[in-house]
C-alpha cells in the first residue's frame, strides 16, 4: 500500500471515529478531535494503525482552540472533474468549467473525501437526471446534491446524522442558490414511503451494508443506486449485500483504492 493511500485510508478511519478535521504537514496530518470525544481506546479499532504493511507513529497533544474555518481555507484545494466540474470555496478563482459548485467546507469536509466526491461526479455525468427524483445519503457538504439539481433533477433529498454536516449543507445550498434540495439532519430510519429515481450514497462500508435495505425500498423500479466511501478490497462484501437485496452492479469506477460503484434495481 503507497503512502497517500495509507494516509487517505487513516483519515477515512479517524473521521468515522469523530476526529472533525485534519491539516497536512512535513512529517504527515495532524487529526483534531473534541476534548469530550477523545479517549485512547479510540486508536484501538483504527484498523490501518494494526496494519503490518505500514508503520505509523503519532503524538497525542491537548492544544487551544483554533478558529477551524480558517484552516480549513488554508487547505482546501479547490477539485476539478474531467474538465467539467469545478468545486471550490468562495474564495477560489471561477475556472469556467460547465459546472461550477462553490462550497463553504468548515468542518464537514475531509481530506479524504477528495477520491470518492470525484468518483461519484464522474457517475453523475453519465446519468440522465433531468426530472429524476434524488436522494443524497450521507450528504456531508451537500455537494453531491447540489449536483444533481444542476443536472435537472425535479427534487433532491439531502440527509446527514452529523449537525455541522446539516448546517454546512444548507448554507451551501442557498451558496449556489439551489431550489428544489431539501436538507434533513438524521439517518436511515427518516426514510418511509419516499421514492426516488436515484439514490447517492458516499459514507462508509458498516454503515452501507447496514443500511442498505432501507435505500432498496425507496428506490424505484429501475432506479439507480451509487454507492462509495469504501476501498476496493471491500467490493465483494459491498457486491454480495447488494446482489442478495436484488440490485445488478453495471458499474465500476477506481481512483487511489476508492471505489464508485452503480447499481440498477
Amino acid at each position: 500500500m503507497s503512502k497517500n493511500i495509507a494516509m487517505e485510508v487513516l483519515v477515512a478511519e479517524l473521521g468515522s471515529l469523530g476526529f472533525e478535521s485534519f491539516t497536512e504537514t512535513d512529517e504527515g496530518i495532524s487529526g483534531y478531535i473534541q476534548k469530550q470525544d477523545w479517549k485512547k481506546e479510540l486508536l484501538e479499532s483504527v484498523q490501518i494503525l494494526q496494519s503490518d504493511e505500514v508503520n505509523f507513529e503519532f503524538v497525542i497533544e491537548e492544544i487551544e482552540q483554533v478558529n477551524w474555518n480558517e484552516e480549513w481555507e488554508k487547505n482546501f484545494e479547490p477539485i476539478q472533474v474531467e474538465e467539467k466540474v469545478s468545486i471550490r470555496a468562495p474564495f477560489h478563482d471561477n475556472p469556467g468549467l460547465d459546472y461550477d459548485i462553490v462550497i463553504e467546507p468548515k468542518m464537514s469536509f475531509g481530506t479524504g473525501h477528495h477520491e470518492t466526491t470525484h468518483l461519484m461526479i464522474e457517475h453523475l455525468l453519465e446519468l440522465d437526471l433531468t426530472e429524476k427524483t434524488v436522494l443524497d445519503m450521507g450528504c456531508g457538504t451537500g455537494i453531491l446534491a447540489i449536483f444533481a439539481e444542476m443536472r435537472g433533477a425535479r427534487s433532491v433529498d439531502a440527509i446527514d446524522i452529523d449537525p455541522w454536516c446539516y448546517e454546512n449543507s444548507v448554507e451551501n445550498v442557498v451558496r449556489n442558490n439551489c431550489a428544489r434540495i431539501r436538507v434533513f439532519e438524521g439517518d436511515v430510519r427518516l426514510l418511509n414511503e419516499q421514492e426516488y429515481d436515484l439514490i447517492i450514497a458516499n459514507i462508509n462500508r458498516n454503515i452501507l451494508l447496514s443500511d442498505m435495505s432501507g435505500y432498496v425500498n425507496c428506490l424505484n423500479e429501475g432506479g439507480v443506486l451509487l454507492l462509495s466511501g469504501f476501498y476496493s478490497e471491500d467490493i465483494d462484501k459491498i457486491d454480495s449485500c447488494a446482489l442478495n437485496l436484488g440490485l445488478k452492479l453495471v458499474n465500476k469506477k477506481e481512483r487511489n483504492n476508492w471505489v464508485g460503484l452503480k447499481y440498477v434495481n
